[in-house]
C-alpha cells in the first residue's frame, strides 16, 4: 500500500524514563528536606547535634560500654578510692581513665550512668509536663470564659515563683527519689507549655480553616486535636528542647543539694557534690569531670534548641 512504511514506530517512553524530568524531580522539596537544609546552614548547631547524639548513644549503651558498674557494691574496692586519672586498680586489672572517687567508683563509668539518669529524668518530666500543659492550654483557648481565666491564673501564680523554690518545697515534703523529682519537675514546667499552647491556639482559632471546620459542624474534640494541635507543634517543640536542658540542670542542682536523687542512684549532681570537698586537696577529677560532662550536655541541648527556634519560626528566617 502506498505510503505504508515497514519501519515500526519507536516505543513510547515517559519523560522520567528518558531522563528529561529527573532534574525537576530532584528539585521537589518536602517539608523534611527543607528542615534538614535549613538546619545544616549553621555549622555550630550541626556540631552540637552530633555531640548530643554521641552522648545519648553512650548513655543508652552504658551498661555494655562502661568499664564498671559503679553502683554494684560487689565490684568496688575501697583501696581504689581517690586514684588519679590513668592509675590502675590495686590488683592491676583495671585502669581508671578519669580517676576514682572516695568509694573506689570509676569516674568515667559513673558519668555515663549519671548522664543516662539525667536524660531519663529530663525527657520524662518534659513529656509529662508537655501532655498536661498542652491539654490545659488548648482547653483554655478553645473553651474560653471561666475555664480560660482559671487555668491561666493558676499558671501565672505558678510562674511567679522561682522553679527551684517550688521543687525544693515539694522534695522537702516528699523526700528524694527518681519518681518524686520527676513529679517536682512536672509541677515546675507545665505552665510554660500551657501558656505557649494557649497563645498559639488563640492565633490559629481566628484563621479560616478553623471557621470552615466549625461550619462543617465538626466536634470540638476533633477540631482541637485534628486541626488545631498540629499547628501548635512547632513552638511547643522549641519549648520542649529548652525545657529538657532546664530540667537536667535543675535535677543536678537538687541532687547537689542532697534533695534530688538518693546516693544509691547515679547522678551528675551527686558526683559533683561528693567531690567538692576534695577540690582544695588537689583531687579535682572527682568533681571537675562530672561538671564538664554536665556542661557539655546542657550546652549542646541549648545550641540545638536555639537553632530549632530559628528554623521553625518563619518570622526569624531571613528570605
Amino acid at each position: 500500500m502506498a505510503g505504508h512504511s515497514d519501519v515500526s514506530d519507536p516505543p513510547r517512553t515517559t519523560p522520567l524514563e528518558r531522563g528529561e524530568g529527573s532534574a525537576d524531580f530532584a528539585r521537589i522539596e518536602t517539608p523534611l528536606k527543607r528542615f534538614v537544609l535549613a538546619y545544616r546552614s549553621d555549622g555550630v548547631a550541626v556540631g552540637a547535634l552530633a555531640v548530643l547524639c554521641v552522648i545519648v548513644v553512650a548513655a543508652v549503651l552504658c551498661p555494655w560500654i562502661a568499664p564498671q558498674n559503679p553502683y554494684d557494691l560487689s565490684v568496688l574496692d575501697v583501696m581504689d578510692s581517690r586514684l588519679a586519672p590513668g592509675e590502675r586498680s590495686g590488683d592491676g586489672r583495671f585502669t581508671f581513665w578519669l580517676g576514682s572517687d572516695e568509694q573506689g567508683r570509676d569516674i568515667l563509668s559513673a558519668i555515663l550512668y549519671g548522664v543516662r539518669t539525667s536524660l531519663a529524668v529530663g525527657i520524662g518530666s518534659t513529656l509529662l509536663a508537655l501532655a498536661i500543659g498542652l491539654t490545659l492550654g488548648l482547653t483554655a483557648a478553645y473553651a474560653g470564659g471561666r475555664a480560660q481565666v482559671l487555668i491561666m491564673r493558676v499558671a501565672d501564680i505558678q510562674l511567679s515563683f522561682p522553679p527551684i523554690l517550688i521543687a525544693l518545697i515539694l522534695l522537702a515534703l516528699t523526700g528524694p527519689g527518681v519518681g518524686k523529682i520527676i513529679v517536682a519537675l512536672v509541677a515546675v514546667q507545665w505552665a510554660y507549655y500551657a501558656r505557649t499552647a494557649r497563645s498559639t491556639a488563640l492565633v490559629e482559632l481566628g484563621k479560616e480553616y478553623i471557621e470552615a471546620a466549625r461550619g462543617l459542624r465538626l466536634s470540638a474534640l476533633r477540631i482541637t486535636f485534628r486541626h488545631l494541635l498540629p499547628n501548635c507543634v512547632p513552638p511547643l517543640t522549641i519549648v520542649c528542647a529548652m525545657q529538657v536542658a532546664a530540667a537536667i540542670s535543675l535535677e543536678a542542682t537538687l541532687s547537689f543539694l542532697g534533695l534530688g536523687l538518693p546516693p544509691t542512684e547515679p547522678s551528675l549532681g551527686l558526683l559533683i557534690s561528693n567531690g567538692s570537698q576534695y577540690l582544695m586537696s588537689g583531687k579535682y577529677w572527682i568533681s571537675v569531670f562530672p561538671g564538664v560532662a554536665l556542661l557539655v550536655l546542657i550546652v549542646s541541648i541549648n545550641l540545638v534548641a536555639d537553632h530549632l527556634r530559628d528554623v521553625l519560626n518563619p518570622r526569624l528566617q531571613v528570605h
